[in-house]
């Protein structure tokens, strides 16, 4: 039997997808001027391939399975099949987008003042599709790179680039006009592949435990004790998903109290569970949540 073909994306995603799979139990280890990383499952083989070229790569069955950007499927208009989206970045777990961006001093306000217009962007068949859908005649050219540049030194009219905070693009002194697209990760599949039973069954597992990985980034476990007389007051403030682990302690007085809750709620809910009598507590990092 074949091992399956897994696309990791190279550049920008890589560090982080690899650290993903990491969580989720998967050790791929790249190697030195090498595009086939070593992985400890003998049922995947792996492969680098930029985002760009992933969906191609999947659709014609060069890979079974892959990840890559929901623009890079729109772009190529590669037929696969997308089994989940995997909402995760080099730097944030916010979706990025691509956005329309024009000098400060520009006069267009909105991609209806585009018309006429020359536009550079690497995301070439997209921003064409997306301006004849509006009925908006433009000139769309690739760009190959330094994109934000061409609009600065007055090459084109405007561009559309990609962004997630929109913090470099405001550094350069330009306007995001409008979004034009929020794309996130999605893995994605041959839609020959999954009619095979085993490699449907090893796709499955792999969505399982990433989708499990990225929950557990934003969970966190507490563990505390109360006394009885405390008990009730404690549960109220203590969310869960769906209720409070409950362990009587050796003194009869006194229980254990264990829960899952947001990681971005423990600074404000710590100090209320010790003001209404919590003591002992502990929080700590989940690897996996499902």
């Amino acid at each position: 039997m074949k091992p399956l073909r897994l696309g990791i994306p190279k550049g920008s995603l890589e560090n982080a997808t690899i650290e993903l799979f990491a969580q989720a139990g998967w050790k791929i280890r790249p190697r030195s001027r090498n595009y086939y990383p070593q992985i400890n499952d003998p049922e995947l083989s792996c492969a680098l391939v930029r985002a760009q070229e992933m969906a191609p790569y999947v659709a014609n069955g060069t890979l079974d399975l892959g990840l890559t950007g929901l623009d890079w499927i729109l772009e190529t208009g590669a037929q696969v099949e997308e089994i989940c989206t995997l909402t995760y970045s080099k730097s944030s777990d916010q979706p990025s987008r691509w956005v329309l961006v024009v000098p400060q001093d520009s006069p267009i306000q909105s991609v209806a003042d585009l018309q006429g217009k020359k536009i550079a962007t690497e995301l070439v068949q997209f921003t064409k599709r997306y301006l004849a859908e509006r009925q908006i005649e433009a000139s769309v050219e690739f760009s190959w790179g330094a994109t934000e540049a061409k609009v600065v030194e007055g090459l084109v009219d405007a561009v559309v680039e990609i962004t997630e905070t929109g913090s470099t693009i405001r550094a350069h002194g330009l306007r995001i006009v409008e979004t034009l697209l929020f794309t996130e990760t999605r893995l994605i599949a041959n839609p020959e592949a999954l009619k095979e039973d085993w490699k449907r069954e090893k796709i499955d597992q792999i969505a399982l435990m990433l989708q499990a990985a990225l929950a557990a980034r934003h969970k966190v476990a507490l563990k505390l004790n109360v006394r009885k007389a405390d008990l009730e007051a404690v549960i109220a403030l203590l969310p869960s998903l769906h209720a409070p682990t409950l362990s009587p302690l050796y003194d009869p007085e006194w229980f254990a109290l264990e829960t899952v809750v947001d990681a971005q709620s423990t600074r404000d809910l710590v100090p209320k569970l010790r003001a209404a009598g919590a003591e002992g507590i502990l929080e700590y990092e989940l690897r996996k949540v499902i």
